[in-house]
């Protein structure tokens, strides 16, 4: 594998494009209207223009994609995660024209693109599933029947859906009718299908993940656990690898059960599988994204594995070089999803040009970002400026030292979550490890923000007077009366 064509934009193209450089591969980047002076595009060795920004008449056009591949001599596509990442149709075209498609087999992906056809592929090797429906529902009666059977309160989610939409939390039967519309329009709108299922609502459920990695000899590991239990919108926005409330046991028994999961499909190449997991520490299998995860790098930093390059040798044929006994995990890692989004306006997007953009630097910190100061955040994708990650030898060295990097980190023109990323770093609940996925309900509010930037600004003032006034007393030269210009003046 000679070149590579990354079919994304921003952040994840110029990651992916910095491993296959190290590996001695040639990189293809493509680009809309807007993204024309994008780093990702001048960091490429070629690049290819596809359209008008709207996604729809660029990033996601899969036909010109494959043909500008095609032109190029492009031996693999590697997707990122987002717009094309997991469209098994656009895997499928990406083979048959005899290039190598980054990622799992179309049948992989269609299996695990569906939660129904995910769940009743793993049914047999005897995952934990959330008690809940087998089949689409469609009509009121059968989920009212459902929901009593499962017991309220319940969670209606989209079979195709993903990000939290189509997704509504319903407490009582009275609910039902209407949040179960509202469900199946959003799904519609959103996937162009309206397919629904219910299962119980698991309260105070915490989301883990486990990372797999599979090659095209049988072979299968997991890289451990990713918590994402502190999410906006059912999003996420910070993760941590290792989970702080996992035993040794209850690990083990996480990665033997998403191994099985990866099994089901006959999955090849790097893989999530999520989990909720309740206070007791029982998990239930959630779904599989069958693609690279934005929170990747904190497995990356425990395990010292680079997943992209893992990957790319995965897709070339190459086994697997470890195996699963020899993996170990080294230290803590964390991520925040730096967005433009308003922390204090219910973290609406935040669009405007990047005024101010200073990277925190120093050990154990690592910023993957698509921007530089000057660029205008566009309307057209996904708001993620750069995904911030510190490593530390233990979780409380991770957390402080994400902190300080968070303090260091000068972005001004947009709205940010870096001060939501300090506020989470600094809450007792995030601190001791007693937390769920109602982070954001239970303890974020923006005017606690206010109050704690308040309190900081206050005592930075307090501190920059008293070393003020510390300096004039060292500096200051004594003053002689008889000095001509002290008479004059």
């Amino acid at each position: 594998m000679e070149k590579i064509l990354v079919a994304n934009r921003g952040e994840i193209a110029l990651r992916v494009m910095r491993t296959a450089k190290k590996m001695g591969i040639r990189t293809v980047a493509v680009y809309s209207e807007i993204d024309r002076d994008a780093p990702h595009v001048r960091f490429a060795d070629e690049a290819v223009l596809l359209g008008p920004p709207p996604s729809g008449q660029s990033y996601l056009k899969g036909d010109l994609i494959i043909d500008a591949a095609k032109k190029l001599a492009v031996d693999g596509i590697h997707p990122g995660y987002g717009f094309l990442s997991e469209n098994a149709g656009f895997a499928e075209a990406t083979e048959k024209a005899g290039i190598t498609f980054i990622g799992p087999s179309p049948y992989a992906i269609e299996i695990m693109g569906s939660k129904l056809a995910a769940k009743e592929a793993v049914k047999k090797y005897g995952i934990p599933m959330v008690p809940g429906t087998e089949e689409p529902v469609t009509d009121l009666t059968t989920a009212k029947k459902i929901a009593a059977d499962v017991g309220y309160p319940i969670l209606i989610k989209a079979s195709a859906g993903g990000g939290g939409k189509g997704m509504r939390i319903v407490e009582k039967e009275s609910d039902l009718g209407e949040q179960m519309e509202r469900a199946v329009s959003e799904a519609v709108s959103a996937f162009g299908d309206g397919a629904v299922f219910i299962e119980k609502y698991i309260t105070s459920p915490r989301h883990i993940e486990i990372q797999v990695l599979a090659d095209q000899h049988g072979h299968t590991v997991h890289l451990f656990e990713r918590e994402c239990s502190v999410q906006r919108r059912h999003q996420k926005v910070v993760e941590e690898a290792p989970s702080s409330v996992l035993t040794p046991e209850v690990r083990a028994a996480m990665g033997a059960a998403a191994v099985k999961v990866a099994e089901a499909c006959s999955y090849t190449g790097a893989g999530t599988v999520e989990f909720l997991v309740d206070s007791d520490l029982n998990f239930y299998f959630l779904e599989m994204n069958t693609r690279l995860q934005v929170e990747h790098p904190v497995t990356e930093w425990i395990t010292g594995l680079d997943l992209v390059e893992q990957q790319i040798r995965i897709a070339r044929g190459e086994p697997l070089a470890f195996q699963q006994d020899e993996l170990k995990i080294n230290g803590h890692a964390l991520e925040l999803r730096v967005y433009a989004e308003d922390p204090m306006n219910q973290f609406l997007p935040s669009i405007g040009k990047l005024t101010v953009y200073r990277k925190p630097e120093g050990d154990h910190v690592r910023v993957d970002d698509g921007y530089e100061a000057g660029m205008d955040i566009p309307i057209y994708y996904d708001p993620l400026i750069a995904k911030l990650v510190t490593w530390g030898e233990h979780r409380t060295a991770a957390i402080e030292r994400m902190i300080r990097a968070i303090e260091d980190y000068r972005i001004e023109g947009v709205s940010t979550t870096l001060p939501f990323g300090r506020f989470v770093c600094k809450h007792p609940a995030f601190v001791s490890g007693d937390f769920d996925t109602r982070f954001v309900q239970l303890y974020f509010t923006p005017e606690k923000v206010k109050e704690e930037n308040a309190t900081a600004a206050e005592l930075a003032a307090q501190l920059a007077l008293h070393l003020y006034q510390r300096d004039v007393k060292k500096l200051q030269a004594p003053v002689h009366r008889s000095n001509p210009w002290w008479k004059s003046h």
